[in-house]
């Protein structure tokens, strides 16, 4: 059945002072913060969302008997799915939930959580979600302008009737879900997608000409250990840019806001990604949440959760660097979209060692299109296995590395592009991922032929560690050799245990030890990864 609703902007105050009071906060979902630590509580308990992400015109109910099952196929928990502007309010004042309602329905039947994407004033900067009634009436629903006064094809950070249209319509969604959906099938929604404009770094209409020329607002000089003066005076080069993106981000968390004082789920906005490393080489889109103006969201945007990048670079020290910018004690680190390639899916294993709450490669769907060279040519039987071989592993025990990741450190990397040894200091010993081996001997053997490995070339590769004890851990990878050493001193070290199997009810269940062949080079992650808790010692 069909859901309508009619809305006029007069009658919205009385609508949500007249709405039903939410789920208790503690049972609405939240991002906790511990120590510079974060976890993605869902039903009051950390989760981690083994996410994917549906291609953009798959958010009808015709197309969603493509989307369950191959979500089912690579052991996903979660789907995140486009709701479009256009989609719910094609009238305006007049809204249609029903695809909304169709998507919570078979989500709750296919045991799948919810991710709701609001495609609204922007979708990958473009207005193409927009409802037909704002795209073509360019005069009350503000484009940015050009310096010759021309206009530009993003709509206007600085157009008050828009987000006020835009607002009204996303209030009016979060409404909707707060009515059906008490149990928090839908556990985070991003509003708008990847902001930004490409190819004018600001709006030069008078209204921007005459913000621009007044002093920077106080918050954003607190923000930015600034003092005070005009945008030019204070940023110089970047005076444009930061400009754009102080008034993005102030139109998105004013949305986000107002729908969180309907319903708090967390919300976050994603990034178009320019360089991990150096700004000056790609910020990606003016006004974006880039790595490099987290600080500026922050403060323009307070309601927001979390910044997200989303990832279409293959290499892998690009790859790990952005992880590292948004992997911060105030943002949790999410990977709400990412390639669907198959070498895509070992940055599973860094994003998890970072904290990560969540991971989601794009266009996980069979309605057939996909976006090579972006992300894989078709979903062969090797691109499937990439993400569904770790996402099988992770399924079962989801809440418990959620909770273990939240309470211990944590480590994950992934094959790089010399291919050479990586590791990293937990405790008092040192965990080394090698790449490129067979499950048995080394390299330097010269006494037997050995063939080459046939992954020693290949971009595939990654570990995962967790600390639980003083020389206790737990290990898991793909195609990766690790082993384990005293960090500093000379004393001799011995495997206690090594132990295969996973967690049942919150307990460490075992189904078989490892001795022997099996840990005499290391602990050896074929493409079929299991979990193995290893714990070491010393003697004399």
């Amino acid at each position: 059945m069909k859901s309508f609703y009619r809305l006029g902007s007069a009658l919205l105050p009385l609508v949500l002072a007249a709405a039903p009071i939410a789920a208790a906060a503690q049972d609405v979902p939240r991002i906790a913060n511990r120590n510079g630590k974060h976890a993605l509580m869902v039903d009051g308990a950390p989760f981690l969302m083994l996410g994917a992400q549906a291609n953009n015109s798959s958010n009808y109910p015709d197309a969603l008997p493509k989307v369950w099952p191959f979500l089912k196929r690579i052991h996903a928990n979660t789907l995140e799915m486009p709701v479009a502007w256009e989609q719910v309010e094609p009238v305006e004042g007049q809204f249609d939930f029903s695809f909304v309602d169709t998507l919570v329905e078979q989500a709750r039947a296919n045991d799948m959580r919810l991710v709701l994407l609001w495609f609204a004033s922007w979708k990958n900067t473009g207005n193409t979600y927009a409802p037909a009634w704002v795209k073509s009436d360019t005069r009350r629903f503000a484009r940015m302008q050009k310096p010759d006064g021309s206009l530009h094809y993003v709509i206007s950070p600085h157009g008050r009737a828009t987000l006020e249209a835009d607002k009204r319509a996303f209030v009016a969604l979060m409404t909707h879900l707060k009515r059906i959906d008490p149990q928090n099938t839908v556990i985070m929604v991003q509003p708008e997608n990847e902001s930004g404009s490409y190819g004018l770094d600001r709006d030069h209409a008078p209204e921007a000409r005459k913000l621009f020329a007044e002093p920077v607002p106080a918050p954003l000089l607190k923000a930015m250990n600034k003092q005070p003066g005009s945008w030019s005076q204070v940023f110089g080069t970047n005076a444009d840019r930061y400009f754009n993106t102080w008034y993005y981000a102030k139109y998105i968390g004013e949305i986000t806001a107002a729908g969180k004082a309907v319903k708090p789920l967390p919300m976050y906005v994603n990034a178009a990604l320019g360089d991990a490393f150096d700004p000056a080489k790609g910020a990606g889109p003016s006004g974006g949440p880039n790595w490099d103006v987290m600080p500026i969201w922050k403060a323009a945007a307070p309601a927001l959760d979390l910044i997200a990048p989303d990832i279409y670079n293959r290499n892998p020290e690009q790859v790990t660097g952005f992880f590292d910018q948004y992997a911060k004690p105030n943002n949790a680190l999410m990977v709400p979209e990412i390639g669907n390639a198959a070498e895509y899916g070992r940055f599973l294993w860094p994003a998890l060692g970072r904290g990560a709450i969540g991971f989601a490669p794009f266009g996980m769907d069979e309605t057939g299109f996909f976006n090579y060279p972006l992300g894989a040519k078709s979903f062969d039987e090797k691109t499937v296995a990439a993400f569904a071989d770790p996402y099988g592993l992770l399924r079962p025990i989801a809440r418990d590395w959620a909770r273990i990741a939240f309470e211990n450190p944590t480590w994950g990397t992934t094959k790089g592009s010399d291919g050479k040894d990586q590791s990293q200091v937990l405790g008092r010993w040192r965990v080394t991922a090698q790449y490129g081996h067979w499950q048995m001997g080394e390299r330097s053997w010269t006494w037997l032929k050995q063939d080459p490995h046939p992954m020693a070339d290949q971009p595939e590769g990654g570990a995962l560690v967790a600390q639980l004890g003083p020389d206790t851990f737990l290990l898991t990878g793909r195609h990766v050799r690790m082993r384990l050493g005293l960090a500093q001193g000379k004393q001799a070290t011995q495997i206690v245990s090594a132990e295969e199997g996973t967690f049942v009810g919150g307990q460490w269940r075992m189904s078989r030890r490892w001795n022997g062949d099996q840990i005499d080079y290391g602990f050896n992650f074929t493409d079929k990864p299991v979990l193995l808790k290893v714990t070491m010692g010393t003697y004399r």
